[in-house]
């Protein structure tokens, strides 16, 4: 039981020091100078009053050759009514109605395929209708990061902070994930990106033939296309302060749970070495806090137990402090632990909770 405690806590080193660390001391290579054209592409379905926020923020972006293109899906709010007194102010505003879907696609991802394709320039940067950059040079920065190689840029979209443990979860729980993907994408092993901020060249898109291969999983068009559609070679980051798109997190836990059952309802169609990198990772940390707690409670020897479990503490406050203070997540690092586990136990309960229940709709 220890030599197995003792090889989970050699996996979990090598985590955090060999992957993870590669974010946590990252720095930001030079801007090339080159500004070539942007089309942002959002998808917006009842979003009235998150686009009055959003949408100005993006439109008013330092950056001399972009356009806005918003995808107006079945909305019965007054989305539209906002969409065309803005196209009047904003010439670089586009919009597409879209009334009705597809028979074979569900959610988000027909939208989105229309956007895409119907996006001016070739570098396509997307979020979502909620979320607002927090400052003018969005676009600069994650347009920057491309070079004569690269085709996809993975961003960061963090949650606005406020009081209370719920937010702390989800910020916990969304740093967590950065984290992985970043520093994975960084060691030349990109598994995924988020919505709210990424960013690919359109013939990506159509090289990979779009969201075909996954069309019938209502989740997926960020996360599963980036785990088709990214390799060692052709994918790179962005974790400047400002190139960060912010925005609220859900209010509620039976909200939050909705949003991470549909999440969670992607990664077994990931490819098999990211299934086996990411399952190792959690089973290694759910075998280290059981054994831990185990050995304990058999009354084995205390100080190889114990020094092993501090050890590890101080690895992941080291390198978690590193990472999240590259992702501005400071105000996180002194409950470390207690976060961990209580996610840990979180997400238990949802992927149980998948088998039974299918996850809901995008929106």
């Amino acid at each position: 039981m220890f030599s197995l405690f003792a090889f989970v806590f050699v996996a979990q080193m090598a985590f955090y020091w060999v992957i993870f660390w590669r974010l946590g001391r990252y720095r930001h290579p030079e801007s090339t100078g080159s500004q070539r054209g942007v089309t942002v592409v959002i998808c917006a379905h009842n979003e009235y009053h998150h686009l009055c926020e959003t949408l100005p923020a993006i439109l008013e972006q330092d950056y001399p050759e972009y356009e806005v293109l918003v995808v107006n899906h079945s909305s019965d709010d007054d989305t539209s009514y906002l969409l065309t007194s803005l196209e009047e102010k904003y010439p670089h505003l586009t919009t597409i109605n879209i009334m009705e879907d597809l028979n074979f696609f569900s959610g988000k991802k027909f939208p989105l395929s229309i956007g895409i394709k119907s996006a001016k320039y070739d570098l396509v940067l997307l979020t979502d209708a909620d979320c607002k950059p927090v400052s003018k040079d969005w676009i600069h920065h994650m347009q920057s990061a491309f070079r004569p190689k690269t085709e996809v840029v993975l961003g960061f979209g963090p949650y606005f902070r406020s009081e209370g443990l719920l937010n702390k979860m989800i910020r916990f729980d969304t740093t967590h994930i950065a984290i992985q993907y970043l520093s994975y994408a960084l060691a030349g092993i990109p598994y995924m990106g988020v919505g709210r901020n990424l960013s690919y060249m359109k013939q990506v898109f159509y090289k990979n033939q779009g969201f075909i291969s996954h069309y019938r999983i209502r989740s997926g068009d960020d996360d599963l296309f980036i785990n088709r559609a990214a390799n060692r070679t052709n994918t790179t980051i962005m974790v400047h302060p400002d190139s960060y798109t912010m925005s609220d997190p859900k209010q509620t836990l039976g909200e939050w749970i909705t949003q991470k059952k549909r999440h969670l309802s992607t990664s077994h169609l990931y490819k098999f070495k990211h299934k086996l990198l990411l399952g190792l990772y959690s089973f290694s940390l759910v075998a280290f806090y059981a054994l831990f707690i185990l050995l304990l409670a058999l009354n084995w020897s205390v100080i190889p137990v114990v020094g092993l479990f501090v050890l590890r503490l101080i690895s992941q406050y080291i390198v978690f402090t590193r990472c999240m203070k590259q992702l501005n997540e400071k105000d996180l690092v002194p409950f470390l632990p207690f976060y961990e586990v209580m996610l840990l136990l979180f997400n238990a309960g949802i992927l149980i909770s998948n088998v039974f229940h299918k996850p809901a709709r995008w929106k």
